[in-house]
């Protein structure tokens, strides 16, 4: 038998991906303690790949006088529909004001200003207050290429480009983290990185689905290894889907990618296919409700076959002034064009795409786990954004996080055990809410023809997911031996697996007033639990 060359290398702080989180955590780290060994490893090229990178929309902070921390607190928990780990919460917002002065005055990024000097805040759905901070349309490359200018800057800092993380190896007694397996992708050759403190922050990427806004290099491989791990896991089955994906139809790849929330936070009209406006049929905001709620009523429409050619429904923005649109959103005007649709002054076919994972480890608020010396930051962790994310909470909870676990590599190069209360052994399960009183049960319903592992717009039923746990469990279907197909597959079964035992959770009761009672019915029904 062939033995297979493993090269064993050691470091203190080990940073496995190099979006937000990640290089943050390495700054950070190297800050506190210059005299620290970190190696950030990425599966492509530092600060070239990921999903931060992709930002188009901003970063949700609150500066302005007529704005507070309170105010977005409220707003990010009323958005989770009231299923967020509160402390996270609190957590992301009031440390996104250091986090933004940060990236201005000591990162170097340049945000698009309002006449008197202020930053600039537009309009974002869901929110109270336009204070979503940004560059034109294009504000996760600002914020990537300054984040990895200082990073290159710092020879302390080492890189390991194009390595695939293959799995979290424990300690002898089990009892933390020991290190990282990974594969370089060029070679095959493996490592083994043994390290003091490993930060999980390789981000989500639901990719699984049929229309998705993640790069294709994104198959979850984190949250896979916690998985295999052992790890507890939470709110895996919700996931977001964004409203307003560019459907260009199949001969293209542009089509899943983001059309971003500014177009409805601007004013930006949703059509059907008979180019009659239906927002007011289902919540009281119009376009501006949150991305789970127009999601839902855009696939509501397209199951009522009021679509467009290709299947979706449209987004006018001509109505605002081509002018106007072509200056505030350029980035997006040029997308479309590629695509033969006119932003600016005709209509661009969208359809829901899936965007982002709330689901992730269960982590403090210093992004520590249940592993002494394991930490996790950004899409990888969960509990900060309920059952929906706010847009522009994105990349400020990747920034965030991964400050705070840099912080807290760079104090101690030990991590002993956490003295923590024991954990129930459903921890990472969703569970009922003790003052939610139980769902009546509800007639049998016909079986829907399309669930959720084909792209469900945001909604779950029972059957489908069935079926799919039993698709996903056929070897074709299971990920096969490719590292990146078995992670993503892993993560899909683990999905559908969470999703299936939810058939009347309170997020479900949630998604049903939303669709067939209105707005006003949902405050109720949360003052009245």
């Amino acid at each position: 038998m062939q033995r297979i060359a493993l090269e064993r290398l050691k470091t203190d702080i080990l940073i496995l991906g190099s979006g937000g989180a990640g290089l943050f955590a390495a700054l950070h780290a190297h800050r506190s303690d210059p005299e620290l060994d970190v190696i950030i490893a990425t599966k492509g090229l530092l600060g070239k790949c990921g999903c931060t990178r992709m930002v188009q929309g901003g970063y949700n902070v609150a500066l302005n006088p007529g704005d507070s921390v309170e105010r977005h607190f409220m707003d990010t928990i009323e958005g989770g529909k009231w299923l967020s780990h509160q402390e996270l919460a609190w957590t992301l917002v009031a440390k996104a004001v250091e986090r933004v002065q940060e990236l201005e005055n000591e990162i170097g990024c340049f945000f698009d200003r309002n006449p008197d000097g202020t930053l600039h805040g537009k309009a974002f759905a869901g929110q109270s207050f336009d204070r979503t901070v940004h560059k034109g349309d294009l504000t996760g490359i600002e914020i990537i290429n300054r984040l990895m200018e200082q990073v290159w800057a710092r020879p302390g800092v080492r890189r390991l480009e194009e390595h695939r993380a293959l799995a979290l190896i424990p300690a002898r007694d089990g009892a933390s983290i020991s290190g990282v397996l990974l594969a370089d992708i060029r070679s095959g050759e493996l490592r083994f990185i043994a390290a003091q403190a490993v930060l999980l922050a390789t981000g989500g990427g639901p990719t699984m689905y049929r229309y998705h806004t993640p790069s294709g290099d994104k198959s979850m491989d984190g949250l896979a290894m916690a998985l295999r791990a052992g790890l507890p896991l939470r709110d895996m089955e919700m996931v977001q889907f964004h409203p307003t994906g560019l459907l260009a139809g199949p001969h293209t790849r542009m089509t899943g990618t983001v059309l971003e929330e500014g177009l409805r936070g601007a004013g930006g009209h949703l059509l059907d296919g008979a180019k009659r406006r239906f927002m007011a049929d289902y919540d009281e905001k119009l376009e501006r409700a949150t991305r789970d709620v127009v999601s839902r009523a855009i696939y509501a429409e397209m199951k009522a076959g009021r679509t467009t050619p290709n299947g979706g429904v449209y987004i006018s923005m001509g109505h605002l002034g081509p002018e106007r649109v072509a200056k505030e959103f350029k980035g997006m005007v040029e997308r479309c064009a590629d695509c033969g649709f006119d932003l600016a002054g005709g209509l661009v076919e969208i359809v829901p795409t899936a965007h982002y994972f709330m689901g992730g480890v269960v982590c403090q608020p210093d992004t520590s786990t249940e592993w002494p010396g394991l930490f996790v930051a950004g899409e990888d962790a969960s509990g900060m954004h309920g059952a929906n994310r706010l847009g522009g909470n994105g990349v400020a909870n990747s920034t965030v996080f991964g400050g705070i676990a840099g912080d807290i590599h760079g104090k101690a190069r030990r991590f002993e055990p956490i003295a923590r209360k024991a954990a129930p052994p459903d921890v990472g399960r969703r569970r009922r809410h003790p003052g939610c009183r139980r769902a009546r049960p509800r007639p049998p319903q016909p079986r829907r023809a399309r669930g959720r592992a084909a792209g469900d717009g945001g909604r779950r039923y029972g059957p489908g997911v069935q079926s799919h746990l039993a698709r996903l469990a056929q070897p074709a279907l299971a990920g096969g031996d490719e590292p990146r197909h078995r992670a993503r597959g892993q993560a899909a079964r683990e999905l559908a697996r969470r999703a299936f035992p939810q058939r009347f959770s309170r997020a479900r009761r949630f998604r049903h007033l939303a669709l067939h009672r209105g707005a006003a019915e949902i405050r109720s029904a949360g003052h009245r639990r």
